[in-house]
This record gives structure tokens, C-alpha cells and sequence, in this order.
């Protein structure tokens, strides 16, 4: 059984939260959308926790190379009092700047465990390659000599 107590540093917090995050007089709050990436070889990963996110909710967006993802956590209805309200609910986005150095036509994306995933590849003009050096082969030269 949850006990509802009164904690005056945990109302100035949601105070102050709604005062700059614009949400006044709303349980809403700004959400975090916590990310980890990192690179893999060839491809960089990044994954998003989104728990309680429907899959059909998740929208990505590729404009340019900016990668924007938005999610929905609904909030849920009933006839009931809500005791305790931490879990941020509405929509929630986040924008990623992505390099020239990624090919942003073969991104992947999978929903699964409440973790969205995205590899995004090096593109192809960007991995390491060898360059030939042009030359011109010398050409062969006879040498004379001269008798007197």
C-alpha cells in the first residue's frame, strides 16, 4: 500500500518544475528521453529507454541530418486518486544531430523491452580506403657512348 506524505523539498522540485518548464497548474512535467550511444565498428547505436511507450506511438524523422524521435506515454483514465505521480506522461521528443559520415537511407529500428534501438551505418564515402598514387613509369633511356 502506497502511504501519501507530504515532503516540502519534493513540492518545491515540482514547483519549480512547472514554473520553467512552462506546464503551470498541469501534472506534466518535461521529460527525458535517456540515451546511450556508441560506435560499433562500421555502424553507431543509440538507444532510447522509453518504458510504458506503446510501439505505434514511436515516430522517427530524418531531415536533413537531424533525427528527431517522438514517443507517447499516455496518461490513464479511470475513477481513481492518483497517490503517487512520477512517471512523466504526454509526448516526448528528442533531436540528434547526425554527422556527413553516417548513411542516413539505412538506419534500422527496433522496439523492444521498453528500449529503442537505432543503428545508423557509416556511410560508405566515409570508411577508411586505400588511394592508388598515379604515376607515369619512366621511360627507358639508352646511353650513347663516344668513340674517338
Amino acid at each position: 500500500m502506497l502511504i501519501r506524505t507530504t515532503d516540502p523539498f519534493r513540492d518545491l522540485d515540482r514547483l519549480t518544475q512547472q514554473l520553467f518548464s512552462g506546464t503551470w497548474g498541469t501534472t506534466n512535467r518535461p521529460a527525458v528521453m535517456p540515451m546511450d550511444a556508441w560506435r560499433e565498428g562500421d555502424r553507431f547505436v543509440v538507444e532510447f529507454d522509453l518504458p510504458g511507450v506503446a510501439p505505434e506511438s514511436i515516430d522517427l524523422d530524418v531531415e536533413r541530418n537531424v533525427l528527431t524521435v517522438r514517443a507517447e506515454r499516455v496518461a490513464r483514465n479511470g475513477d481513481w486518486e492518483m497517490l503517487a505521480s512520477e512517471r512523466a506522461r504526454g509526448t516526448f521528443t528528442r533531436q540528434l544531430v547526425l554527422g556527413d559520415n553516417v548513411d542516413l537511407d539505412r538506419i534500422e529500428a527496433a522496439y523492444e523491452g521498453g528500449v529503442l534501438r537505432l543503428v545508423v551505418p557509416v556511410a560508405e564515402k566515409a570508411k577508411p580506403r586505400k588511394i592508388q598514387i598515379a604515376g607515369t613509369a619512366p621511360e627507358p633511356t639508352s646511353i650513347e657512348t663516344v668513340r674517338a
